[in-house]
């Protein structure tokens, strides 16, 4: 096989609409949960809301851009993998089907980062590897009948430090003493036994896990190269502060985690998770957004500056949904809960605009 075998656009595309379907769903299912009275009730469909965001769309995706940057077609086959399994999920199968093609894809995504730290033995590679590990862990743990509050933790991995290590990718160039890479490497290890705990405790208790967050983010917050982007113009300084208005959500969510480490539905558990999952992680999104998609797609997503407008609305449904949850006040979650959807619809209607105007402008000058 040729060094390079990457798979042409016109196949990941397939993928990654996949991807973006799933997203829609997860987003109709949790507004279904939150209380909003819309019509194709399903009550069997409402479980698939965390596997469909976290597994259907984010998992798609990030090893779709995984299998891009290694540029290898069997890679190809955990988005694929992950996009099957969603589509299962989303059509009424038997829910382990969908379960084991995204226990499929987290192995295979696993091998792949573990080739690229075999090649690469550095502090990223090796925290993309543990990423997609805890990926595999929940996935498995949840075909094996454990419930969202068990494989959330491992979930959460995944994400969290899918993202961790991009930035400590990027920031590479400054220079990081070894004593505070020993530090970073330390949280690691109490971020799994914090997820352990949470998973197989009679009773989760999130501290463990809410410490290493909160160790990490401060540690991040210190040495990403964040600190020197903000004082840029365009679009490098609207990455930058999309992630670091995303990291102070993910340090509000460590914070609710030690204050409130029994996490209990309904309101500090949902104030917890979407304060991670949905503060972090999608601000994490919007900011790489322009620069993720054009690579897997080869479109070019020139920055505007209505990029802010969807990321400001992201905060204040944030803002809306947790104030709900921690006073008790269920209309403001469900408020909050409608603007997260207005908000993401919007961002991708941005995106898009962005993309017609440079194709406009691309013609004309022809």
């Amino acid at each position: 096989m040729p060094i390079n075998s990457n798979l042409a656009v016109g196949y990941r595309i397939p993928m990654l609409i996949a991807g973006f379907i799933s997203l829609a769903a997860g987003i109709y299912i949790g507004l279904l949960r939150i209380g909003w009275n819309l019509p194709l009730q399903a009550a069997p469909q409402l479980s698939l809301h965390a596997p469909l965001m976290v597994c259907g769309f984010l998992g798609t995706v990030i090893s779709l851009e995984r299998a891009v940057a290694i540029g290898q077609r069997w890679a190809y086959s955990a988005p694929l993998a992950a996009a099957i399994g969603a589509l299962l999920l989303m059509t009424g199968q038997p829910w382990w089907l969908g379960a084991m093609c995204m226990v499929f894809a987290s192995a295979i995504l696993s091998v792949a980062s573990g080739l690229i730290f075999l090649k690469q033995r550095e502090l990223f590679t090796f925290t993309l590897l543990l990423g997609s590990l805890a990926w595999f862990s929940g996935c498995t743990l949840w075909l094996f009948g454990f419930n969202m509050l068990q494989v959330m933790p491992w979930w959460m991995g995944f994400l969290t430090l899918t993202i961790f290590g991009e930035r400590l990718e990027l920031s590479r160039f400054l220079k990081t003493s070894r004593g505070s890479k020993v530090i970073f490497s330390i949280a690691l290890c109490l971020f799994f036994i914090g997820a352990a705990i949470a998973s197989f405790s009679a009773v989760p208790d999130f501290r463990f896990l809410s410490t290493a967050l909160a160790v990490m983010t401060l540690w991040l917050i210190r040495n990403d190269i964040v600190r020197h982007t903000i004082k840029q113009q365009g679009l490098t300084r609207f990455i930058a502060v999309a992630l670091a208005s995303g990291y102070l959500w993910l340090l509000a969510g460590a914070v609710i985690g030690l204050t409130v480490p029994y996490l209990s539905y309904g309101s500090s558990y949902d104030a917890y998770t979407h304060a991670i999952f949905l503060g972090f992680v999608f601000c994490m999104i919007f900011g790489h957004a322009p620069i993720i998609f054009p690579a897997i797609a080869k479109i070019k997503i020139p920055y505007q500056p209505t990029f802010y407008l969807p990321l400001a609305l992201l905060h204040l449904s944030l803002l809306l949904r947790t104030s709900g949850d921690l006073l008790y006040l269920a209309d403001l979650r469900k408020a909050g809960a409608a603007l997260h959807a207005i908000t993401i619809v919007l961002f991708i209607l941005v995106l898009a605009r962005s993309v017609s105007t440079n194709k406009r402008i691309v013609l004309y000058t022809k």
